[in-house]
């Protein structure tokens, strides 16, 4: 098992049992990304199922897409886009230069890709980037097993919204545990720039029984709800689909995040988070 460090947080890969080619990525003991090198559609962390099933609602099937990661670490979903997408133009934003080499040496990137790997925070990496550049904006950056505070604030979600174009979509992997403050103030903020929002989440997390990853999804246009839906039906791990109506009932009430008063995501159980 390759290790490596940064940051001083350790990196390793964790073959999976039974299956060449497939690894779980891990920082610092937390497992960040599962990659599965012969076969990029298999996706294991069933947030980032839930990411595709978007993805795979909202875009006409097989057409190249331009999309914005905060956040790279193993660059799933980037693969998965490449494998299904051919010809999409994507940018990852990774700070961690280290994390990149050791993704690059271990788990390397396809021929030709499309996949450009900045070093550079998502907040200085998102106000760099032109305007109406976007089709998606996917956000799943963690400092550990937290998300840094100056990724949900109003001013970086502005810039989110500058860099999408009319009708893209801004998905955000968030986590926190029932009554969801932080997702609650979360949603507050991309309530204000973005007409239309969905949730998803396993149903032992919205009902307060654990720790868990809440997918948002934003768009200034109709989000394709029951077409989603659909999908998660037909998933391994069904989850549950909020509408903007049961988004803006059941996660109301937050007071969203300013550059001058923000905060990281809520400490998992343990100070170690699984993204399943």
């Amino acid at each position: 098992m390759p290790e490596a460090d940064a940051s001083d947080r350790e990196i390793s890969l964790v073959t999976e049992s039974g299956r060449t080619g497939a690894f779980t990525l891990r920082v610092g003991g937390t497992d960040q990304s599962h990659v599965d090198l012969k076969d990029p559609t298999r996706l294991e962390f069933d947030y980032i199922q839930r990411m595709a099933d978007v993805l795979e609602a909202r875009c006409v099937e097989g057409a190249p897409i331009r999309v914005v990661h905060i956040g790279g670490a193993g660059m799933t979903l980037a693969r998965y886009i490449t494998a299904t997408r051919p010809r999409s133009a994507q940018v990852v934003l990774e700070p961690h230069e280290a994390l990149t080499a050791f993704v690059r040496q271990h788990l390397p990137l396809p021929a030709r890709s499309g996949i450009k790997v900045r070093p550079v925070d998502g907040r200085a990496g998102i106000a760099a980037i032109r305007e109406d550049f976007a089709d998606v904006v996917v956000l799943d950056a963690f400092d550990g097993a937290r998300i840094p505070a100056e990724l949900t604030t109003g001013e970086f979600l502005s810039d989110v919204a500058r860099v999408l174009v009319n009708g893209g979509v801004l998905l955000a992997n968030v986590t926190d545990h029932a009554p969801f403050p932080y997702v609650r103030n979360v949603v507050a903020g991309v309530s204000e720039r973005f007409g239309h929002l969905a949730a998803s989440a396993e149903p032992a997390t919205l009902k307060g029984r654990r720790f868990g990853n809440v997918l948002l999804a934003a768009s200034d246009t109709l989000l394709q709800v029951e077409a989603i839906r659909r999908q998660a039906a037909r998933s391994p791990f069904p989850y549950r689909v909020l509408d903007d109506g049961d988004v803006r009932k059941q996660l109301a009430g937050g007071s969203a995040y300013t550059a001058d008063n923000s905060s990281m995501s809520p400490e998992p159980p343990g100070g170690k988070a699984f993204f399943a």
